[in-house]
């Protein structure tokens, strides 16, 4: 499973490479690097590579034991997952359970950690140079990234795999505060749920609101915390990291 020298896709926090055999898959590898501010900040977590790709992998299973279908084929508990090769939709989608971050900066109205219900779903226009920017469900069917059908069964989907996700972590003493998503068509022009879970791309809780995830980061710059938490989120949810010191 080993990929190709080059890349085909360089991200803040994964790369993808051609599978070496089949041009129906991609290899998808999990970084070290974190980011803040859109890339503006960049520095080096150790082994935060292996502890997403396993912590995706556990999601992606959880997901599908719960009849949804997503990208990954094959996982070796490294950094790196052999994913279906799908036509991506450049759009987040950003289920909202509880006020927070970017929410807050724009209607001011909501209080921090207010319950959110039902939840929010909003998308976001993919493109780093423009702050992923907020776009409304018009935006996307009249610039034709969307069809009116399509853009309903992403939303079904989404609203699905949160109240899947929000219920697991409750049951372990968890709150899910937010989560993006992201999807891509595959040869059938079936939707298929791809990227990652993990806590670069949701926002997760302890009882005592404490963060489990990539906030951690973006507040105090520490790695080192970083990755305690990342490995106190993988113990709660049963990851085997005993390989990792």
């Amino acid at each position: 499973m080993e990929p190709s020298f080059f890349p085909i896709y360089v991200g803040k926090s994964k790369n993808v490479y051609k599978h070496p055999y089949d041009e129906k898959l991609l290899i998808m590898e999990f970084k070290d690097d974190v980011t803040a501010g859109d890339g503006a900040i960049r520095t080096i977590a150790p082994h935060k590579g292996i502890i997403n790709a396993r912590t995706s992998h556990f999601f992606f299973k959880l997901l599908e034991g719960k009849g949804l279908k997503t990208h990954m084929v094959e996982f070796n508990g490294n950094n790196k997952m052999i994913v279906k090769r799908l036509k991506m939709i450049p759009i987040e989608f950003i289920a909202r359970n509880y006020a927070y971050g970017s929410l807050l900066k724009r209607l001011p109205l909501f209080k921090l950690m207010q319950p959110l219900d039902p939840p929010l779903i909003e998308f976001h226009y993919k493109d780093d140079s423009l702050h992923d920017p907020l776009i409304t469900h018009d935006d996307i069917i009249l610039s034709g990234l969307l069809t009116k059908g399509q853009l309903g069964k992403i939303v079904s989907i989404t609203a699905d795999i949160n109240m899947i996700l929000r219920t697991f972590l409750e049951e372990k003493g968890l709150k899910l505060v937010d989560i993006k998503l992201e999807y891509g068509f595959d040869e059938n022009g079936e939707i298929i749920l791809a990227d990652e879970i993990t806590g670069d791309g949701f926002r997760v809780v302890d009882e005592r609101e404490n963060h489990l995830d990539k906030e951690i980061f973006r507040k105090t710059k520490d790695v080192k915390l970083l990755i305690e938490s990342y490995m106190k989120l993988a113990s709660i949810l049963g990851i085997d990291l005993s390989d990792i010191k």
